[in-house]
């Protein structure tokens, strides 16, 4: 029989704490969700591999010292509203759960979004509210959101999401190129967003967020 919880500690004391992450909320949150059960059933062995653990489709869990270092960078607070985009199963969502006062989790796979709901409510992640429909057009009717979360890689980020930050709110995305990629806060004054640089990661591009072909004249 496999001893999760020891793989979980493990998880975080070789690829969390030593990226740098040693908030006492995220390490608390890390240790106490059950990672093994956000993902397909094939998958449960992989749970705790060090790489991003894909879930069909072309989508991926993103891998732990990734997701840990976004949300050291995102500083997400008590009373913050959370959307999470490309929620999966609901794992980033149970984690976020224990930082924030709400989260909605956003996910437009069908069977993922149906399934969500029992797997977090089996953690215990009250506070969280799942939402399916396109990931690029976000939630507006759950928002404005004081942090957008995006988990899978981004070309671009869509006006509709944006649009959905309060004012002084931010966001944090993996923004790719190619094979490279970087993972930067936005910070929101009025309608403009400002960015700073966080660390490199890679994960494939979720659909709707791939950068736009530039026209030549």
């Amino acid at each position: 029989m496999t001893d999760f919880p020891a793989r979980r500690t493990m998880m975080v004391d070789t690829q969390v704490r030593p990226s740098d992450v040693t908030k006492f909320p995220i390490i608390e949150a890390m240790l106490s969700v059950r990672r093994e059960e956000f993902v397909p059933a094939a998958q449960r062995e992989a749970a705790y591999m060090g790489e991003n653990l894909a879930l069909g489709g072309g989508r991926v869990m993103l891998e732990p010292r990734t997701f840990a270092k976004m949300l050291d960078a995102i500083d997400i607070a008590p009373n913050d509203l959370v959307l999470d985009i490309g929620s999966g199963l609901g794992y980033s969502s149970a984690v976020i759960a224990h930082m924030a006062e709400a989260v909605v989790a956003l996910e437009e796979d069908e069977d993922m979004a149906r399934e969500a709901p029992e797997v977090l409510m089996t953690a215990g992640a009250d506070n969280v509210i799942t939402h399916c429909g396109p990931l690029a057009t976000g939630a507006k009717e759950h928002g404005p959101y004081d942090v957008i979360m995006i988990q899978g890689g981004v070309g671009r980020v869509p006006k509709d999401i944006i649009d959905q930050i309060k004012d002084g709110g931010r966001i944090i995305c993996l923004f790719m190129d190619g094979a490279l990629g970087e993972v930067r806060v936005g910070y929101k004054t009025g309608d403009r967003i400002s960015w700073r640089r966080a660390f490199n990661a890679g994960a494939p591009v979720l659909r709707g967020f791939e950068k736009r072909d530039a026209f030549l004249l």
